[in-house]
C-alpha cells in the first residue's frame, strides 16, 4: 500500500500561522527584555553615557538597599489576593449557581470597572477614604480605627496614607481578575454533582468541601496568578492612596527610570522582581496540585 506524502506546503502552514506571534512576541517581549539585561550590566552616567560593563554587582547593590520595598510589594500583593479571594469566591458562586436569569446583569456589574481608566479608580478611593469623607467617619464611630491603629495599619484617626488604603485600592483593582476566573471555573462543574452528594446525605457545608472547591481549584489558582502578579508590580495605589512608608518596588524603578535616571539599577530591579515572581509562581503551581495551568 503505497504511503502519500504531505505536500511540503501544508506541512509548513502550521509554521505560518505561528509566525505573526512569534513576530510579535520577539519585537514586544523579547527584544525589550534583551536590551533591559544589557542596561543592568551598564555602568555610567546621564552626562557621560552609559557602557556594558559587566557590572552585575548593579543587582546586588540594588537589592541591598531596596530589600524592604521587595518585601513590601509581597506582602501588599499577598494580603489583596488573599482579600480577593475572600470577597470575589462567594460572589462566583452567586454568579454560576444562584443568580438565574441574572447572571448576566452580574457579570456585567463584575467587568463595568473596566470600562473607567485604572487611574481613576483608584484617585475615586482617594476621595472614598478621605479624612472628612463618611466611611472614615463612620470607622471612628465604631473605633475601629482604634484597633487599626493598634495592629499598625492605620495612623491615629485616618485611613489615606496607611497600609489600610493601599490594600484596599490593591484589592478593588484587581478583584475582577479573580472574579472571572473562578466564575468559568465553576460554571464548568456539572450540577448533577450537588445532587449526587445531596443523594448521598452529604450536608451543603460538606458538599462545598468535597466537591465545589476541589474542582474549582484551577479557577483558584488561576485568579490568584492574575491577582498576585499585576499587584506585586503595581505603583499606582501606593503613590496615590499611601506615603513615602508605603512605598512598593514599582515605585522604586519608577523613580529611578523617569526621576533619577540611574538605569541600570532601574533595569536590575525590573530583574529581580520578574525573578522573584516567576520564581514563586512555579512553586505555587506545583504545591497546588493542578496540572491546568502547565
Amino acid at each position: 500500500m503505497e504511503v502519500r506524502k504531505t505536500p511540503a506546503r501544508k506541512r509548513l502552514v502550521p509554521y505560518w500561522l505561528l509566525l505573526p506571534g512569534i513576530l510579535w512576541l520577539i519585537v514586544f517581549f523579547a527584544a525589550p527584555l534583551v536590551y533591559q539585561a544589557s542596561t543592568s550590566i551598564q555602568t555610567g552616567s546621564l552626562e557621560e553615557g552609559f557602557k556594558v560593563t559587566w557590572h552585575f554587582a548593579t543587582y546586588w547593590d540594588a537589592l541591598g538597599e531596596y530589600w524592604p520595598q521587595f518585601v513590601r510589594s509581597v506582602g501588599y500583593a499577598a494580603i489583596a489576593t488573599a482579600l480577593c479571594l475572600l470577597l470575589g469566591y462567594p460572589l462566583a458562586y452567586l454568579i454560576a449557581f444562584k443568580a438565574g436569569r441574572w447572571r448576566n446583569v452580574v457579570m456585567i456589574l463584575v467587568i463595568a470597572p473596566f470600562f473607567t481608566s485604572f487611574l481613576i479608580r483608584t484617585l475615586a478611593w482617594k476621595t472614598i477614604l478621605a479624612d472628612g469623607g463618611p466611611v472614615v467617619a463612620a470607622l471612628n464611630s465604631l473605633h475601629l480605627l482604634d484597633v487599626t491603629s493598634a495592629l499598625g495599619i492605620t495612623e491615629g484617626h485616618r485611613v489615606l496614607a496607611t497600609p489600610l488604603a493601599v490594600v484596599c485600592g490593591l484589592t478593588y483593582n484587581f478583584l475582577p481578575f479573580m472574579v472571572l476566573p473562578l466564575y468559568t471555573s465553576l460554571e464548568r462543574i456539572d450540577p448533577r454533582l450537588h445532587e449526587a452528594a445531596g443523594d448521598l446525605y452529604a450536608r451543603p457545608a460538606t458538599t462545598f468541601r468535597r466537591v465545589t472547591f476541589p474542582l474549582s481549584m484551577p479557577g483558584v489558582v488561576a485568579g490568584t496568578l492574575l491577582t498576585f502578579i499585576p499587584a506585586a508590580g503595581d505603583y499606582i495605589n501606593a503613590e496615590l492612596l499611601g506615603s513615602t512608608d508605603q512605598k512598593m518596588i514599582g515605585n522604586v524603578i519608577q523613580s529611578q527610570f523617569l526621576r533619577v535616571l540611574d538605569y541600570p539599577t532601574a533595569a536590575a530591579l525590573s530583574f529581580i522582581l520578574m525573578a522573584a515572581i516567576l520564581a514563586m509562581v512555579t512553586i505555587y503551581i506545583r504545591k497546588s496540585g493542578t496540572e491546568d495551568l502547565v
